[in-house]
């Protein structure tokens, strides 16, 4: 199976980590402390964040200005705690340079800071993608590196990471293959969206525990895996829009009764609306618009309670309950609904109904 190839073999880039590490160690004199550092686990921190300040090339807003001397702790951005095994050490725990607009790169370095547990850069102009030397940081919760310039293949390192809970790629350039082994992990949430990645969504997509999942504007296609359905127990938003997917909205997505969110917009789903999407009794935000769905929209779906949007404009479909016309937040428009307005003309509505006759018996086949 292709996505199972997709970080080209995990095994060299463990080794590769390996390597790099024990180069990392071997130069530690280039950072020679002037000052004494109080314990080993800081002077790894001043040795990782010193190589990490070589390695940016712009600091507009001199986030990083006050990143000199043995003090790590005082670093902007920085932030120490206790270690988790011995609360008597202090250690770097955290870091967070959110909206810093700083650009460079990260150095394998960084691999020294064996006890974070947050590291936020969304919103930056940091280039290449994650270390190898990320491998060794067993206790990394939080992984945001959102809104930056990051590029290559999924990067396969955060697929060791067993305390990782939270990771966001979004707004990168990462392309290739989704690797199936991401959603294996224990995560909580995923965001993958407006990168560049293709092929198609992983078969084992419903394995992953997440409670929110997010992969749109990317170059994905293909079906919705019917996996979905496994994650009933813990989905609660999941945005796949315009990822030119294909085929039908299966029956059984009505089990994911704990959704709050579904947006599968700017896709090319066809066959009808299923009328199962009506025991989402949580769902709030619905909206299915720019695909090639046909048929009637079902009472029960207008009629769920916490339903605040409902967008299921530019679609074929010829029919909505009359408890549809009756929600606040919702956009029918560019349908084939008699009698309502805004809808297509009846020559585009019968041409695309009789294309839909082969939707229905060859793309749609798959759910």
């Amino acid at each position: 199976m292709k996505n199972s190839s997709s970080c080209v073999s995990l095994a060299v880039c463990v080794v590769l980590t390996i390597i790099l590490f024990f180069s990392i160690q071997s130069h530690q004199h280039i950072f020679p402390p002037v000052i004494s550092i109080p314990n080993p686990r800081l002077m790894k921190g001043y040795i990782a964040l010193q190589a990490w300040k070589l390695a940016m090339t712009s600091d507009p807003n001199k986030f990083t200005a006050n990143w000199n001397g043995p003090h790590v702790c005082n670093y902007t951005g920085v932030y120490c705690a206790p270690a988790p095994d011995d609360p008597h050490i202090l250690t770097v725990a955290g870091v967070d340079l959110n909206h810093a607009n700083i650009s460079g790169f990260l150095p394998e370095e960084l691999g020294l800071l064996k006890d974070l547990s947050l590291f936020h850069l969304n919103s930056n102009r940091f280039r290449g993608t994650i270390p190898a030397s990320f491998i060794h940081l067993h206790l990394l919760y939080e992984l945001d590196i959102s809104n930056n310039r990051f590029s290559g293949q999924f990067p396969c390192v955060v697929l060791y990471l067993p305390s990782l809970k939270y990771l966001d790629i979004r707004f990168n350039e990462f392309h290739g293959d989704i690797p199936e082994q991401v959603f294996e992990l224990e995560l909580d949430a995923l965001f993958l969206n407006d990168n560049k990645f293709e092929s198609s969504l992983p078969e084992n997509l419903g394995n992953s525990p997440v409670s929110v999942f997010v992969a749109a504007n990317n170059d994905v296609s293909g079906c919705i895996p019917p996996s979905l359905a496994k994650m009933a127990g813990t989905l609660e938003e999941i945005i796949l829009s315009n990822l030119g997917l294909t085929g039908c909205l299966r029956q059984d997505i009505g089990i994911l009764k704990g959704l709050k969110v579904l947006d599968v917009s700017f896709n090319k789903l066809c066959g009808p609306l299923p009328e199962s999407i009506g025991e989402m009794r949580n769902l709030e935000q619905l909206n299915v618009a720019h695909n090639k769905l046909i048929g009637q929209v079902a009472e029960s779906i207008c009629s769920l309670p916490n339903l605040k949007n409902f967008t299921y404009s530019f679609n074929y479909l010829s029919g909505e309950s009359p408890v549809c016309l009756g929600l606040l937040a919702k956009d029918d428009s560019r349908n084939c609904i008699p009698n309502r307005s805004l809808q297509r003309s009846s020559e585009e509505c019968k041409s695309h109904y009789l294309h839909q006759i082969n939707c229905g018996a060859i793309t749609c086949s798959r759910n």
